[in-house]
């Protein structure tokens, strides 16, 4: 909004030139969801402690967890609402690639808060059917990706990593693609969200990654420059990324351990949501698999663990996913919460390595 309002004074004051610049809107952004994370966590803690919106544990958790019982949950509403805010003042509101990272954020934000507040009312950890979940997340990104498509200049090829010249058109096979991509990752950061801060750090460091990655796609000089697919208007999701990232990094004053707040499903379901789809945008599909590998590893650990237990009847680890299993081999909490951020860290620097390896 203040994008909009500021934009015209700029024909006529130079010093408003500057909200032209995607990196300036950016840090601003960055700044903006940051304080405003800051300043309203403690509220939204106080507003769920007297709500009684605590968090059942699963029966199938690992023992340990039976302390976190009560812990107030939803708290990923602090982190949409403190992007949201930075998002829609500060970016231009008439980019179809923005409005639709919007639209399947806050679809899958709210499908994620009626699934909380009904696993707080029932006081147990079954909330929306499985089965619901999965439909409403296909409904939401299935039309989020047909608008995409049908999106003037957007083409339905996919771009593979060191490879600069091999760019396969998908056709109307994108759809259920980019679909998959946008439903998986959105359920990828929901199995990851297990432990006190240990889904939000791969959060803030690959919307991060992604931040640079959508503004050298959509920076047309940068993407030739780099052999990478250039999307123009992409820029503009850099502050998407920026402003989610650094309100993640304020949620996680309150997330860290032992958890003031649970992120809850409002969270997880949005985040990974949002991410898979700017993703999509930005033809960065498969360098989410990188990028996003702690993701990756904790999705592919309940695969494996549920297929072993099919075809072989036996475990392959204790319990899935996998951060549990580290858990019943005796890591403290705090030891595989830090060593799962420094993998994240270490998956983004490899993504970002790839823009010269092609």
């Amino acid at each position: 909004m203040i994008y909009h309002l500021l934009l015209p004074l700029a024909e006529h004051y130079t010093i408003f030139n500057v909200v032209r610049y995607t990196t300036f809107r950016g840090v601003l952004a960055a700044i903006l969801a940051l304080l405003v994370a800051f300043a309203f966590g403690p509220r939204l803690l106080r507003v769920l402690r007297a709500g009684q919106y605590g968090q059942p544990v699963s029966e199938y958790a690992p023992e340990g967890h039976a302390a976190k019982e009560g812990t107030p949950t939803m708290g990923g509403v602090l982190i949409l609402a403190s992007s949201l805010f930075a998002i829609l003042l500060l970016s231009d509101l008439s980019n179809t690639y923005v409005l639709l990272t919007i639209s399947v954020l806050t679809g899958y934000g709210a499908l994620g808060a009626i699934d909380d507040y009904r696993k707080v009312r029932q006081g147990k950890n079954a909330g929306v059917s499985a089965r619901a979940k999965i439909v409403w997340q296909v409904l939401i990104a299935t039309v989020a990706v047909v608008l995409l498509y049908l999106s003037p200049g957007f083409e339905p090829t996919l771009s593979v990593p060191f490879f600069k010249n091999l760019h396969p058109d998908l056709g109307w096979f994108y759809i259920p693609f980019a679909v998959t991509v946008i439903v998986g990752t959105s359920n990828a950061v929901n199995l990851t969200d297990g432990l006190d801060g240990l889904a939000i750090g791969p959060i803030m460091t690959t919307m991060a990654t992604f931040g640079i990655l959508t503004y050298v796609a959509g920076h047309a000089k940068l993407a030739s420059y780099l052999f990478i697919t250039p999307v123009p208007g992409a820029s503009e999701l850099a502050i998407v990324c920026a402003a989610m990232s650094t309100a993640s990094l304020g949620f996680l004053w309150f997330n860290t351990y032992p958890a003031q707040m649970f992120m809850g499903d409002v969270g997880s379901l949005a985040l990974g949501g949002g991410l898979g789809m700017i993703a999509v945008i930005s033809k960065n599909e498969l360098l989410l698999f990188i990028a996003g590998g702690v993701f990756v590893v904790e999705t592919l650990s309940v695969i494996i663990q549920l297929a072993s237990i099919k075809l072989r009847g036996k475990r392959v680890f204790r319990m899935a996913p996998i951060h549990h299993h580290f858990e019943l081999l005796g890591w403290p909490e705090p030891l595989i919460i830090v060593r799962f951020w420094i993998i994240s860290v270490l998956c983004a620097l490899a993504t970002l390595a790839t823009l010269r390896l092609r």
